[in-house]
């Protein structure tokens, strides 16, 4: 919901610029794509099109990303992906993907940080387990900052945000890339 919400955002803000709109959606295979444009009636086939998405569980193929745009998407454009990487390690399973991606486009990595976690680390251990667990709690948070920190010495921009920020860092990353002339 958060991504949707920030998409339909995203969209609308790119389209009152002047900018062009599309949409990939994918998982184990493509589930829609829509050709960037600004019409008037673009903002009702991105809506109809997220709308209709589902949650899928099976193991997202980036390959399959990769070869989408590809075939569909000829001039450099600004990607805004919306992913959940959780480790370093799944990072780097995709990362040759990513940066294929990001040779011919300007690719803008956007993850979710557990906040459930964060608020689990800033409470004060109470015995010898929380001691064990927020020391693994925080092992997972540092790990979403050093994909980062990976992602950006890779030349992939991105964004780690709590879910109820969404909307806003993804839209402040956008306005950013505009102000810098690098769309």
């Amino acid at each position: 919901d958060y991504s949707i919400n920030a998409s339909l955002v995203l969209s609308n803000v790119a389209i009152i610029k002047h900018d062009k709109a599309g949409l990939v959606t994918f998982s184990h295979k493509t589930h829609s794509l829509l050709s960037a444009d600004r019409k008037a009636g673009q903002m009702h086939k991105i809506m109809e099109l997220l709308y209709r998405q589902k949650s899928g569980f099976l193991e997202t193929s980036y390959e399959l990303l990769y070869a989408t745009i590809t075939r569909n998407i000829n001039q450099r454009s600004l990607l805004i992906l919306f992913t959940n990487f959780e480790t370093v390690a799944s990072m780097q399973r995709q990362l040759p993907y990513l940066r294929q991606i990001a040779k011919r486009h300007l690719l803008v990595v956007i993850f979710f940080s557990n906040t459930e976690l964060k608020k689990f680390i800033q409470k004060p251990a109470s015995n010898t387990e929380q001691v064990y667990l927020k020391a693994i709690a925080e092992k997972f948070d540092f790990e979403k900052r050093q994909i980062v920190k990976e992602l950006e010495r890779h030349g992939i921009a991105s964004v780690l945000t709590a879910p109820e920020h969404l909307t806003v860092n993804t839209l402040n990353k956008y306005l950013e890339l505009k102000a810098r002339g690098m769309i």
